[in-house]
């Protein structure tokens, strides 16, 4: 890798193919920008059809040859232990790569995502030495299965937490057995090639991870096509999953697919007002809230209204915004001029709509030369705008009014997405059945964005297909092989 001339000092960043840094076959490159300020960080590598099939052959030699898949799986787990303290080693590094690239808080990279990261090579290296193979004995036989890996697996990562994401993906397939074609989002590649010097000073052989970027048109499809592809799991919004799916059917690859949001956030008259208040801020500001599990539409009952909206909208107006690199900041900027576009669009359709506004709804004029957008808070909400619909991905967050238990269910549930949910109540019996009846694959209770890495992870409706996570990740990234011997 070549340093930049720029001051940012960021390396340019190529294509990681079987050990080794090399360029696009084209040699074109692409330009990542920093969203703060809108200037270029690095050049990237551009690859193309040829360059992707290259990947994937490399890796699907390198699997077939066992120098990883048949390799001790305590072994394996060596490798990847190390790799996640090469990450911690590193994280000062790659914690500033990230808040350039994606815009986020240096506080929120250096201080959870590089870590997490860190923790699931750890995790899925610890757990895959503890798979639980099932025996079962006939008069004149025995079964039993084996956990087998299942071959070249393609990892399609979004552009919102890039680093954290490529190895929650990354360290279940590897620990499996798997080999493995990464493809970072074009926005936002940088953090997540550092993972091939890691690699390689960890002791990982060669082809058994390799990273690819450019345009998913070509890249992703390439990915998602190709027949020598045993596994895929992607992350991104709904209309892309769909494509996904359908590009795997060619060829009945298994897909994970974790895909859009629209969580509802629950705040009955019971509940304790400023841990919501906290909770809810943190629930749709946090990564500026480019966030698919976001609680983004904020459902106050009736009584309470008027008061957590001013409690709420109080705590927004304190929030600082401003230079991702500032430890201070608690929003940056988003990650793109387009995205800032689409985000004010949708408030000012949200306005248009009827929606009433408490605070922000505008870029930030004093930062304008970077992507900085006030956190926004819309009211008086009806569930059936678009705004209240529709992933708006930004720091926007709808509240509507509600004022029994049954209407707050049927209004989060009134969305064509499931992936999460919150509910705050001192009631447990409530918890229980709110948690209960509403329509995702995560529920959190006077809560938001804990996660066990043991739970399984994934979404229902329109949010996802599948579920990873703990053994669920092994499930997925494995062929359960059953065997049956005559005694």
């Amino acid at each position: 890798m070549n340093q930049t001339t720029l001051d940012r000092n960021i390396k340019d960043a190529r294509l990681f193919i079987n050990g080794e840094y090399v360029d696009a076959i084209s040699g074109e490159t692409f330009d990542t920008l920093d969203p703060s300020t809108n200037r270029k960080l690095a050049s990237v590598a551009n690859a193309g059809e040829e360059d992707v099939n290259r990947a994937i052959e490399v890796a699907h030699r390198t699997f077939e040859s066992g120098v990883w898949s048949e390799m001790p799986v305590s072994e394996r787990a060596r490798i990847l232990c190390k790799m996640s303290d090469l990450v911690m080693e590193r994280v000062d590094e790659l914690a500033r790569v990230e808040t350039l690239d994606v815009g986020k808080p240096i506080k929120e990279s250096r201080g959870f995502d590089i870590p997490r990261a860190a923790t699931n090579l750890r995790f899925f290296a610890e757990l895959a030495k503890y798979l639980i193979h099932e025996k079962y004995d006939m008069s004149s036989y025995m079964s039993y299965t084996q956990y087998a890996p299942a071959g070249v697996t393609s990892l399609i990562i979004p552009w919102n937490l890039p680093f954290m994401q490529m190895t929650w993906k990354a360290a279940a397939a590897l620990a499996a057995g798997n080999t493995v074609v990464v493809k970072p989002a074009s926005y936002t590649p940088l953090s997540a090639v550092m993972l091939g010097e890691i690699a390689n000073e960890a002791g990982l052989p060669p082809g058994v991870l390799n990273i690819v970027t450019g345009p998913g048109g070509v890249v992703g499809t390439a990915m998602t096509t190709h027949p020598l592809v045993r596994r895929i799991s992607f992350v991104g919004e709904t209309t892309t999953g769909k494509l996904v799916m359908q590009n795997a059917s060619a060829h009945l690859i298994p897909v994970s697919l974790e895909l859009g949001g629209k969580s509802a956030n629950i705040v009955f008259a019971d509940a304790d007002l400023e841990e919501a208040v906290k909770g809810s801020i943190e629930a749709i500001y946090r990564n500026q809230g480019e966030i698919c599990l976001a609680g983004s539409r904020l459902l106050v009952q009736k009584s309470i209204y008027d008061k957590f909206l001013s409690m709420f909208v109080e705590a927004t107006r304190k929030l600082k915004v401003g230079d991702p690199l500032d430890p201070e900041t608690d929003m940056g900027a988003l990650v793109s001029a387009k995205h800032l576009r689409t985000v004010d669009n949708y408030v000012q359709m949200g306005l248009a709509e009827g929606a009433k506004l408490a605070y922000g709804g505008n870029r930030i004029e004093s930062l304008r030369e970077g992507n900085f957008y006030y956190p926004t808070v819309l009211y008086d909400v009806d569930n059936k705008m678009r705004v209240a619909q529709e992933e708006i991905f930004g720091p926007v967050v709808v509240v509507i009014p509600f004022e029994t238990e049954e209407e707050a269910i049927a209004i989060a549930n009134d969305s064509m997405y499931g992936l999460a949910g919150v509910v705050w109540t001192n009631d447990l019996r409530r918890a229980h059945r709110v948690a209960a009846r509403i329509q995702s694959g995560l529920f959190w209770v006077n809560c938001w964005y804990v996660r066990d890495l043991r739970t399984p992870f994934g979404g229902a409706k329109a949010s996802g297909i599948g579920r990873e996570g703990g053994h669920h990740s092994f499930e997925f990234y494995t062929e359960l092989k059953t065997v049956t011997m005559r005694l």
